[in-house]
């Protein structure tokens, strides 16, 4: 179903850019739009993860310089059965994620170092989790390539600024193809995309919540990320908008409505829904879900954690000496009280 989908996603996509290469030059500029989106599928489809892991300045990262949070995605990825992906930092203080990649044997995680520093051990499990499920679903692929074309049309509306009203263009409809090309079009891609991502968000929140096992530590998160994303602007996706969805919660300051033109549902109702899954899985309540165990990631060790940590560590033990970051220091920034990160 999910491969089937994505082939009418992306049929769709072509041929709003065809239409939109119509309405700039007729059938010659149909042709052009043609040719340019299939070298943008084609193009996405080896290089898009590439193209969004450098925009946001992401750092590859292993067991040596980030142990614990590479620790936690390679768990979770023998978990859901899936390839380890390649693990990355983001040098961010906005608490948020993202996976990205072709395929699982090809796939990327993300994290930012604001995510590490304000949300709990569990927390953070459920997030990359919800990454994994993207990864598992090839969601990543589909909204890659969405994100792509949806850029691509964009700037084919701003040809159609420049070059939709010469004579020479061949423009069967005129002016008013010129006004349809520079804003119905692009706002039809965008309609696309954002209604792509929101279905994807709620089904990558349920199966997150079963690999780690505990839906009410998803919801947690979601909340801490929301908050931060509201607080702390970022940088990089404000300067590239159309990889917005792609995040675990829309990292563009200011965007919370769950209407037509959100690019995620609003976190009120997925948190909403992780907390009747936490009910029909007789999930604890948020008071005892302080006191439980992390979930059993590692079947040969059950009372271990998937940080590695005993079962029935408390807050209050002694933190592991300061590890080294990619960076040569280990982020700081402003924390949550009660929530200890990989970080600390």
């Amino acid at each position: 179903m999910n491969t089937l989908r994505t082939a009418m996603l992306l049929a769709a996509m072509t041929a709003l850019f065809m239409g939109v290469g119509y309405l700039i030059g007729g059938s010659g500029g149909m042709v052009i739009a043609l040719l340019i989106a299939a070298g943008t599928n084609l193009f996405s489809y080896w290089n898009a993860d590439k193209m969004v892991l450098s925009m946001n300045r992401a750092v590859e990262v292993d067991e040596k310089n980030a142990p614990e949070y590479y620790g936690i995605v390679q768990a979770l990825a023998k978990q859901a059965g899936l390839p380890m992906p390649k693990t990355y930092l983001i040098d961010n203080p906005q608490p948020n994620a993202f996976a990205t990649g072709r395929n699982p044997e090809n796939a990327a995680v993300a994290a930012s170092t604001g995510l590490l520093e304000r949300l709990s051990h569990e927390e953070v499990a459920a997030v990359m989790a919800h990454e994994l499920a993207h990864v598992q679903h090839r969601d990543t692929l589909t909204m890659t390539i969405v994100a792509t074309l949806a850029g691509a049309i964009s700037m084919l509306g701003n040809f159609a600024f420049f070059f939709g009203g010469s004579r020479e263009t061949n423009n069967p409809f005129g002016f008013v193809g010129v006004l349809v090309a520079m804003l119905v079009a692009p706002l039809a891609a965008m309609i696309v995309q954002m209604a792509v991502s929101r279905t994807r968000e709620y089904e990558a929140d349920r199966r997150g919540a079963e690999i780690c096992g505990h839906p009410l530590w998803l919801a947690s998160a979601l909340n801490k990320i929301a908050r931060g994303a509201e607080q702390i602007p970022n940088e990089d996706a404000e300067r590239n908008p159309a990889m917005a969805h792609l995040f675990i919660i829309n990292p563009l300051h200011g965007e919370r409505m769950d209407n037509l033109f959100s690019t995620h549902p609003s976190t009120e109702n997925r948190i909403a829904a992780l907390q009747e899954m936490a009910r029909a899985m007789g999930g604890a309540t948020p008071a005892s879900r302080r006191e439980a165990s992390p979930p059993p990631i590692q079947p040969e060790e059950p009372s271990a954690g998937p940080w590695g940590k005993p079962a029935d560590q408390t807050p209050e033990a002694e933190p592991p000496p300061p590890k080294p970051s990619p960076w040569g220091r280990n982020p700081t920034g402003p924390r949550n009280v009660g929530s200890r990160g990989p970080w600390s």
